[in-house]
């Protein structure tokens, strides 16, 4: 039965007491963590979020009764006085392992059923169970470091922010169906029957349109919404910082973003070296084969077509000759592996979309998996690619971006293998100048690669209705560890720029007046040049606490398939509500 909180007050957290503290009168509230039975002693440990104590409980029939009611995961009050700990039992695995508390007084506040899974022990339990009782997994203090690291990443993003001149301005839910890109979520109008809302994808418009009212700087850490398929990086709903300022060129975004990251890695006890590295999306495409490369394998891809151009080996020369490209990188130590390790190598290369791997060991003479290929041919690449005796050399040939995208797969799946990718490394990397469009042959038209409000470089904007496919953007990406963790651009800030890429886009006048009339109207208002970025909090807090899913690091996430075990959502609604709402379901 429970008893009353009563005049119960705490006077510190479960991870609070210290050596200096041995003496003090003290009063602790929290979870039962364990609870250790040894005959005439018992001890107790109690949680909250900020740690765990070690409560003894001797020589005091009473107290010896109450304690023998106690279960794991029961609410306890406990009043008693600090003691140090013999040398023999002080536990250097907790922060309070120097001392404990003597019980006087405890008092069980609520008792509870016995949990599906062990609280105590980080043990394995399935996702379904985990996220079904949500409530019982967030006592873990492996997800409460997480939450509590979450919070710490947001304070220090809004200290940040003040202190550099940025406003916090929030801007609506509830707004207008843009559909670009992934799909809105729909929200049904009550007062205007046959209309909806929109859940924003992102606050794009409207911290444009605050930078056209004069905000100058804006930030906002904002929920959005994109209904598009789950996956461990992506959740229906989501957390960004978003921020936009005037007057910017890419360079004052690099500005304000790298020492941000500064201080959020400080959370951490991390350094950040400025400035970040930089690299245009073509070479990091043909370099990496990738536009969010991880930096921290190497595993550099080198071009190697000269030195194919006049080879003996037919195959690669005439995809030289016909326009294609012959690359390839080092592997480090990969001369080591056996022929049946080289066997299963091309075997997964070619599941990846290869036509063939070629494979080269450094040696006096080289030795290649393609026989006609000789010393004369085979040293020059070798060279080029840098590789060392013990190395392996990998190369393929095809069409330039998918030679490298291909070789970009292989670089991370050997990564992996062979335990290339430091964990406690960080390698920040700002892509920059994506391509503005991309055209999709199945519709046959061009699509914004970022959104349609994306500035193209300068240089390039005659190449608009000639060469639209050559046209850079003023945008870049903020890649950690292969991870883009942010996006952004320098927008259009020129209404009639603006209707020109609506048009390259294919989108009519009357369409852009419907869609975004409101924007066009504003941007002839005298609008500053601009530009921002969004920081997605839920990737960047999976990277620093180390975990591979952002499910860890959001306190109430969807399953993949989109669910809320816990809430049960989504769920049917009353026949009313749907009528209120001027809807009715299709079967």
């Amino acid at each position: 039965m429970a008893e009353p909180l009563g005049d119960l007050t705490r006077t510190h957290t479960c991870g609070a007491l210290r050596a200096d503290d041995v003496g003090a009168d003290v009063t602790l509230l929290g979870w039962v963590h364990r609870v250790r039975d040894l005959g005439g002693v018992t001890f107790v440990d109690i949680r909250d979020r900020a740690g765990i104590s070690q409560v003894v409980v001797r020589d005091d029939d009473a107290l010896m009764t109450a304690v023998k009611r106690l279960r794991s995961e029961y609410v306890i009050g406990v009043r008693g006085v600090v003691q140090r700990r013999s040398d023999d039992t002080v536990n250097a695995k907790i922060v309070t392992g120097e001392v404990e508390v003597l019980a006087r007084e405890i008092r069980v506040l609520n008792e509870a059923k016995t949990p599906p899974f062990q609280i105590a022990e980080d043990s394995p339990v399935s996702e379904e169970v985990r996220l079904r009782y949500r409530y019982l997994d967030l006592r873990r203090p492996r997800l409460q470091q997480n939450i509590g690291l979450r919070h710490r990443v947001t304070m220090a993003t809004r200290k940040y922010f003040d202190a550099n001149g940025f406003w916090e301005i929030e801007t609506p839910i509830l707004a207008k169906s843009t559909p670009e890109g992934a799909r809105d979520f729909l929200v049904p109008s009550r007062l205007h029957p046959g209309e909806f809302y929109a859940l924003p994808q992102s606050p794009q418009i409207f911290k444009q349109i605050l930078m056209v009212a004069g905000m100058d700087r804006y930030f906002q850490i904002v929920r959005c919404f994109r209904d598009e398929d789950q996956r461990a990086d992506r959740q229906l709903e989501f957390t960004q910082i978003d921020v936009e300022m005037s007057f910017a060129r890419p360079e004052t975004v690099y500005g304000v973003i790298e020492p941000l990251m500064q201080a959020i890695f400080q959370e951490i006890g991390r350094d950040v070296t400025l400035p970040m590295r930089r690299m245009p999306y073509a070479e990091a495409i043909a370099k990496y084969g990738s536009d969010k490369p991880d930096l921290r394998c190497g595993l550099e891809i080198h071009e190697l077509s000269d030195v194919f151009r006049d080879s003996e080996f037919r195959v690669f020369k005439q995809i030289v000759a016909d326009g294609g490209t012959v690359r390839g990188f080092a592997v480090p130590g990969g001369n080591r592996y056996s022929r049946s390790q080289l066997d299963v190598l091309v075997e997964q290369a070619k599941q990846m979309g290869f036509t063939g791997l070629i494979w080269v060991r450094p040696g006096e003479p080289p030795l290649s998996s393609v026989k006609a290929l000789g010393e004369p041919t085979l040293r020059p690449a070798l060279d080029r690619v840098k590789a060392a005796k013990d190395d392996l050399l990998l190369m393929a040939a095809g069409p330039g971006d998918t030679t490298s995208k291909l070789l970009g797969q292989l670089r991370l799946a050997i990564a992996k293998k062979d335990n290339l990718l430091n964990p406690e490394a960080f390698e920040f990397l700002w892509v920059t100048e994506f391509p503005l469009l991309e055209y999709h042959d199945e519709d046959g038209r061009w699509y914004s690669m970022h959104h349609p409000f994306t500035s193209p470089v300068d240089e390039d904007v005659d190449k608009l209705e000639s060469d639209p496919g050559a046209v850079r953007a003023k945008a870049y990406d903020l890649v950690l560890n292969g991870s883009e963790i942010g996006g952004g651009s320098v927008r259009i800030h020129d209404a009639g720029l603006q209707s020109r890429i609506f048009t390259r886009l294919g989108i009519s006048d009357e369409e852009a007046k419907l869609r975004f009339g409101f924007f066009l109207e504003a941007l002839t208002y005298g609008t500053p040049p601009h530009g921002g970025i969004a920081l997605g909090v839920d990737r960047i807090v999976a990277l620093l606490s180390g975990e591979s899913s952002i499910r860890e690091v959001i306190a109430f996430p969807k399953t993949a398939n989109a669910l809320d075990l816990m809430a049960g959502a989504p769920s049917p609604v009353d026949a009313k509500q749907l009528r209120e709402l001027h809807l009715k379901p299709q079967k």
